[in-house]
């Protein structure tokens, strides 16, 4: 079973990038789950989402307390929280920031065992003309953990956004995955 955390903030979207994740895994004949955690309910707050994707049905109904992979959506909360607590030893990490390997490597607490960076925000205000980075991010997902297919998020993404909405966020998942850097730690 592979557990995902995404951390970001009210408003960015990660409880839909969780469920778009969910879908896409799905498609491909996985089971899923996917769920949010809210502390306080309110735009620019901390908020914790999980997917879980499995080839067997999944039976455990509980938050994802030590993840194979973490996603920030929002780099500012590498200040503020321990994105890597619980992260299984080899876990993977995929960031939206700007900046380095290194830069981003003194703010974790714990080494994963990969490490991935992707500007989702700057690719979010190219492609949608805002700084939503969720779909953007589903993109980099793809690309470094193989669990999903581009092809099966983009599918989920224009379930969830339709028209010229929907393709524009596709747009910005397949740019995320041609624009994420990976680093083996």
């Amino acid at each position: 079973m592979m557990e995902i955390r995404f951390h970001g903030r009210g408003g960015q979207g990660a409880v839909t990038a969780a469920n778009i994740l969910a879908s896409a895994a799905f498609k491909e004949g996985k089971y899923v789950q996917a769920f949010p955690f809210f502390g306080v309910e309110r735009r620019g707050a901390p908020v914790t989402a999980f997917t879980r994707i499995d080839e067997r049905p999944i039976r455990i109904k509980t938050q994802i307390y030590e993840p194979d992979i973490v996603v920030v959506l929002d780099p500012s909360l590498l200040d503020t929280v321990d994105v890597t607590a619980g992260l299984k030893d080899g876990g993977i990490v995929i960031i939206n920031t700007e900046k380095s390997r290194d830069e981003v490597l003194e703010k974790l607490k714990k080494k994963p065992g990969k490490l991935a960076l992707v500007d989702a925000t700057g690719i979010a205000l190219e492609v949608l003309g805002l700084p939503i980075t969720n779909t953007a991010i589903l993109g980099a997902i793809a690309k470094v953990t193989g669990i999903v297919s581009l092809e099966h998020v983009q599918t989920a993404i224009t379930d969830v956004f339709s028209g010229n909405l929907g393709e524009k966020n596709a747009r910005a998942a397949a740019e995320a995955f041609e624009k994420t850097t990976v680093y083996e730690l």
